[in-house]
């Protein structure tokens, strides 16, 4: 390989994009975990989860964009979307849903911060994305947060027991399915939305009618399909969007801030719970995920040759490639990368998937 001589390159603070896109997802999706408990009172899990995932495939195909400013969805990532589908669109919520039934709003809303530690860990061991002492340390941080969250829920009957172990399940579901979306992220996220939120709905439909659960009332089902729509199928996108140029375990750890807006939107709701264990748990949680967010990551860095598609700009120091014309605003085309060596501040995004 052949590599130009080692340059330094200026950019804006990296990852600045993909913390605020997985910020707003945070927000999304943890204003709608207080909402999920109350419009799904009293409605089986697969229920619940099919109309979440309805609403998210409505808005995921009104999001879509044509293929000249994203890149489509192909036949290869079949598997990936089914995958996503199954753990994401279908255990995910329905075990989730469960458990909100059984437990506490804020409580369960908390608990979801461990998913920014199994999409981390699993993202390690899937695309090596680095973990220093630093981040190490901000998960063992957010793992004791929800030890102490734990500990108040064992106290307060089987039940909620129960509970908890179906957030803790479903954490782990949207962990994998966290790290199998890092593999379509630079796919059109609102074709990747409907098409996994489309057969969700199918498979926990199917489910639903399975076990005879009872149909909803109808504002329950109208209220469900909102729900879905903004705190899964909008939240989802910019999540994806997020991974683009963040990676995938930071953008968990960004999306880690979801159980907080959402254990106060619930306490807000008049949620009862045990304050001092919600402060000492929440308060370690966010110190970890602050302690990860505070990673500054940079090294002289070898770029092999790549050719590859999706929505690109050419201010970033990586796309050199030209038009004639050249195109105004983000754009999708199969492009080369030349080999190139250069030292800045990064993340593991799509063009930094280096080892270490």
């Amino acid at each position: 390989m052949t590599s130009s001589p080692p340059t330094t390159i200026s950019l804006s603070p990296p990852g600045l994009r993909g913390g605020l896109l997985a910020l707003c997802s945070a927000v999304l999706f943890g204003v709608s975990t207080p909402l999920v408990q109350r419009a799904g009172a009293g409605m089986g899990a697969w229920s619940t989860a099919a109309l979440l995932y309805a609403g998210a495939a409505m808005i995921g195909a009104l999001l879509r964009r044509p293929a000249s400013r994203e890149a489509g969805v192909r036949r290869v990532d079949v598997r990936t979307l089914l995958g996503m589908t199954l753990f994401g669109a279908a255990l995910g919520p329905a075990t989730f849903a469960w458990g909100l039934q059984h437990t506490s709003g804020a409580i369960a809303s908390l608990l979801l911060t461990l998913e920014a530690v199994f999409t981390a860990l699993l993202s390690r061991m899937a695309f090596g994305e680095v973990m220093d002492r630093r981040i190490w340390s901000a998960m063992l941080l957010i793992t004791a947060g929800g030890m102490v969250l734990a500990l108040q829920a064992g106290g307060q009957g089987h039940t909620q027991w129960l509970g908890l172990l179906a957030v803790l399940g479903a954490t782990v579901a949207w962990g994998v399915d966290n790290t199998l979306s890092r593999r379509v992220a630079d796919r059109d996220p609102g074709q990747v939305v409907m098409l996994k939120a489309m057969l969700g709905t199918a498979m926990t439909a199917v489910a639903a009618i399975v076990f005879d659960e009872a149909r909803p009332a109808i504002w329950n089902a109208l209220a469900l399909l909102g729900i879905g729509a903004a705190g899964y199928g909008l939240s989802l996108r910019l999540y994806l969007l997020a991974q683009r140029s963040f990676g995938a375990g930071r953008t968990g750890s960004v999306f880690a801030f979801a159980p907080f807006i959402g254990a106060a939107a619930a306490f807000a709701m008049g949620d009862p719970g045990t304050p001092w264990n919600l402060a000492l748990g929440g308060s370690l949680m966010i110190a970890g995920v602050l302690l990860h967010l505070s990673e500054d990551h940079a090294h002289v860095h070898v770029h092999a040759a790549l050719q590859h598609e999706h929505a690109h700009l050419h201010d970033d120091g990586h796309h050199t490639h030209v038009h004639d014309p050249m195109p105004v605003g983000s754009h999708s085309h199969p492009h080369d990368h030349e080999p190139i060596e250069h030292a800045h501040p990064h993340v593991p995004d799509l063009h930094h998937a280096h080892p270490h």
